[in-house]
């Protein structure tokens, strides 16, 4: 019977480092890549204390990460894989250790920039209310003058148009059609306006 693959005694010891580093790696990044697609993501960037962040104002982005857990398990998969096939290309010694070590971290920036565009865009998804102070708006569903209850109005935030929760201090309701002004942001998720001219 001929065998397909060769035996660990076959290989040799350059060989066998790479399986022992490739094969793990390879079972780490499958369960890393399960667990973010099916949402058991475990905040695989690893959380570290440390002073680093202290700058870092309310709703600031995380900075570019390219050392994470994620990005170095992806670094000895395909250092691996493609050090095994160098190896296999009958390349010497060192030009399999540089080559492979350039994949990896080819891969690692690829994972880096992935993840940062990604929280990017997730991040100009998100709603952030005091974006809407200062705009004009139109009133969508009436708002009751003072405070009486809630009405909706239509405005471009963070450049989309968005229908919020609305109240006034005004005398007077204030009817669909009206151009509004934000005034300010009660209780993160309704607008006070007042009519415009």
């Amino acid at each position: 019977m001929i065998a397909i693959f060769p035996t660990w005694a076959d290989l040799s010891l350059f060989e066998q480092v790479y399986w022992t580093i490739t094969i793990p790696a390879t079972l780490i990044f499958l369960i890393l890549l399960v667990l973010t697609i099916f949402g058991g993501d475990m905040d695989s960037d690893v959380d570290v204390d440390s002073d680093v962040d202290g700058g870092l104002a309310d709703g600031d982005s995380i900075p570019f990460q390219f050392i994470s857990l994620k990005n170095i398990v992806a670094f000895f998969t395909v250092f691996g894989w493609s050090g095994i096939g160098f190896i296999h290309s009958g390349l010497d010694t060192w030009l399999v250790i540089l080559l492979s070590m350039i994949c990896g971290l080819l891969m690692m920036v690829a994972m880096a920039t992935l993840f940062y565009f990604m929280s990017r865009l997730a991040e100009s998804g998100t709603l952030k209310m005091n974006n809407a102070i200062g705009k004009l708006g139109e009133v969508y569903l009436i708002i009751p003058a003072k405070r009486k209850g809630l009405g909706k109005v239509q405005l471009n935030v963070q450049g989309s148009l968005r229908t919020l929760d609305a109240i006034t201090d005004e005398s007077e309701d204030l009817p669909t059609s009206s151009i509004i002004h934000v005034l300010d942001v009660i209780d993160e998720h309704i607008l006070l306006v007042e009519k415009q001219g």
